[in-house]
Order: structure tokens, then C-alpha cells, then sequence
């Protein structure tokens, strides 16, 4: 089973409560850029062998179907056997190039998840993880943000029991979670 969802982190920065001096107001210097890393990536689930891992791909620009099946691609050659892929109803899903591929694929069976739920994608938490190591830093550029969203993905594959939460902190049935 797969659970997979796309997102971008802009290099403006992620301000969160932290800790400074009394009476100095903590001050991040940054470019005020809008420039952006996308990514996709997927939490998958063996239920035979109950392990756990993430897959991810990080792209400059805004993710489009072609880079989606890409990463369908991927998790196949990664993947022995067939995939449940739970997904979202976006747009980018239900696009002609994207369908095309799911109808050549026999080993990849789709699910959607019901509108505005995304507390039932086990992928979520993802976001939740990265922003949060992120929170108070800068990016000055999309390199440093991609190397850094690269250590954070590494260190994640490493950590099957972080994994394993971002599972169990999803809305899912519990049968899905165990």
C-alpha cells in the first residue's frame, strides 16, 4: 500500500515560536523570493513484512502529471508485486496522461480518498515533519532547499518508527494503520 500526495515549500521561511533573549524579538533575514521545491513523495506499507518506507522526488518547478508518472514509474521498479495507491481526487490525478498510465499498469490499483480529507493520507504528516525541521531557517536558494529536504528524507527511511507514525497519526481505519 502506498499513500502519496504532492507538495511545494516555497524559500520564504517558516516562522515558528522559538527562543531569544527577553526583550529582543528574534529577527530572520531572508530574500524574499517565491521560488519554490516540489515534491511527491509516498509512504508505503507492507502488511506481509510490516516494514515501512518513503519514497521521494524533489522537482524545481511545479509538479505535473509527466513528473507524477515518473514517480509511478519509480515506486513499480522499487515495488515487488501489486500497489493499493490512496491518493487524493486533485486535478493532477484525473488528468488524460495520468489515467492513460493506470490503464497500461496492471500491477497499480487506485483509491481515492473522499473530498477534503486530508487527515486519512498517511502522507501528510510528511509536510507536518519537514516544516517543522525547517521552521526559523533559510534557503537562499532551491539547491540548499533541495539538499536540505534530501538530509531530512534520509533521515526519515532511517527512522521506521517516525515512519510508522505518520501512519498511526492518520484519521485511517485501524485495520489500514496496523
Amino acid at each position: 500500500m502506498a499513500f502519496l500526495d504532492e507538495s511545494g515549500l516555497l524559500l520564504i521561511p517558516n516562522v515558528r515560536r522559538t527562543w531569544a533573549p527577553r526583550g529582543q524579538t528574534p529577527i530572520i533575514w531572508h530574500r524574499y523570493r517565491h521560488d519554490r521545491v516540489s515534491a511527491i513523495p509516498a509512504v508505503t506499507v507492507s502488511f506481509r513484512r510490516q516494514h515501512v518506507g518513503l519514497y521521494f522526488h524533489l522537482h524545481r518547478e511545479n509538479v505535473s502529471q509527466s513528473e507524477v508518472v515518473l514517480f509511478l514509474r519509480y515506486l513499480l521498479r522499487q515495488i515487488p508485486g501489486p500497489i493499493v495507491l490512496l491518493w487524493d481526487g486533485g486535478s493532477i490525478h484525473t488528468g488524460q496522461e495520468i489515467q492513460a498510465f493506470l490503464r497500461c499498469d496492471t500491477r497499480l490499483h487506485v483509491e481515492r480518498f473522499p473530498a477534503y480529507a486530508p487527515d486519512l493520507n498517511a502522507d501528510e504528516p510528511i509536510w507536518n515533519h519537514c516544516k517543522a525541521a525547517l521552521a526559523n531557517g533559510r534557503s537562499d536558494n532551491l539547491d540548499e532547499r533541495m539538499a536540505t529536504l534530501e538530509g531530512l528524507s534520509q533521515k526519515a527511511r532511517r527512522r521506521p518508527s517516525l515512519l510508522r507514525s505518520f501512519v498511526a497519526g492518520s484519521d485511517l481505519p485501524p485495520l489500514l494503520r496496523s
